[in-house]
């Protein structure tokens, strides 16, 4: 990064605070890690590929093809013959957001809803452009979620979401050499402040609909594109560091799949307990926030 963009180590490391983050190399795509994390979440859980009655993709709208469904690419890898496959594009609060749709799909019509979250960003990612260091955290990584009405894990208790379009234009897609490269618009002061301002009014909104405080939440994972930005929010919503996650050291900003990645090694560490209050935060380019409630079950 340093060498193809003329930035200094040290300022490239403020951002990505790791030596290494995980990309996609040459020829490999979004929708197969998908693919192999939703093969391995159903044979993990025992689900028949028949039992699926959605599959919603979630991401940028950077597809590995344009004008091409992944949903439906990855339906067809795991055998999933019958279901109703589309995109949910809302770039990193994608994630989140397909959870709410999901969670509708299975009010209205019972079944089993596979929602997938997934993304190509390194390779947006203008490496020769020091004014882009800001993204050179970017990485790829996926994620894959069952949603249903029994048997679950997790019960999604709220989730409360919003858009400040005043900030559509900050980033935006270039098309040069048959490639889309994220751009950033003239420099504005403030984001980081709309950042904590959104978030804060969002927990306030959820706490406030669920009867509960902040000491109620157990966990708040957040997705990690600004650690600096992170650790203020913890600071302004009094919620201490020991009670989110840190991934800096080992991953870069993984779109939409980060908060999930956080909430799979806490239930792998055996660090999360019945009845446990989790709050994912996610916030996307356009700009979104968003803030979803779960409950780990007993």
């Amino acid at each position: 990064m340093s060498a193809t963009s003329g930035a200094g180590v040290a300022d490239i490391r403020e951002i990505t605070h790791t030596a290494e983050i995980p990309v996609l190399r040459d020829g490999e795509l979004s929708w197969r890690l998908a693919a192999d994390a939703a093969a391995e979440l159903l044979s993990r859980t025992g689900t028949a590929p028949a039992e699926i009655g959605q599959v919603v993709f979630a991401g940028s709208g950077e597809w590995d093809l344009p004008f091409w469904s992944p949903a439906a690419k990855v339906a067809a890898e795991l055998g999933i013959a019958a279901a109703h496959c589309f995109e949910v594009t809302n770039f990193c609060n994608a994630g989140t957001t397909a959870l709410r749709v999901a969670l509708d799909g299975v009010a209205l019509r019972g079944g089993l809803v596979l929602v997938l979250a997934a993304d190509r960003l390194s390779r947006m990612v203008d490496y020769t452009d020091a004014g882009s260091k800001e993204l050179f955290n970017f990485g790829d990584a996926a994620a894959a979620v069952l949603v249903g009405s029994a048997g679950v894990r997790y019960e999604l208790l709220h989730t409360a979401m919003r858009t400040d379009p005043s900030w559509v234009d900050y980033y935006f897609g270039d098309i040069r050499r048959d490639r889309v490269t994220i751009r950033r618009g003239p420099h504005r002061e403030g984001l980081a402040t709309a950042y904590v301002r959104n978030f804060t009014a969002l927990v306030d909104e959820t706490l406030g609909a669920l009867g509960a405080k902040i000491d109620d939440v157990s966990r708040f994972l957040i997705n990690h594109g600004d650690r600096r930005m992170h650790e203020r929010l913890l600071r302004t919503l009094g919620i201490p560091e020991s009670r989110s996650a840190f991934n800096y050291h080992r991953l870069g900003h993984m779109g939409s799949a980060d908060t999930l990645i956080a909430l799979r090694d806490l239930e792998t560490e055996g660090a999360l307990c019945p009845g446990d209050l989790v709050l994912l935060a996610t916030s996307a380019m356009g700009f979104s926030w968003g803030i979803t409630a779960l409950e780990v079950a007993p």
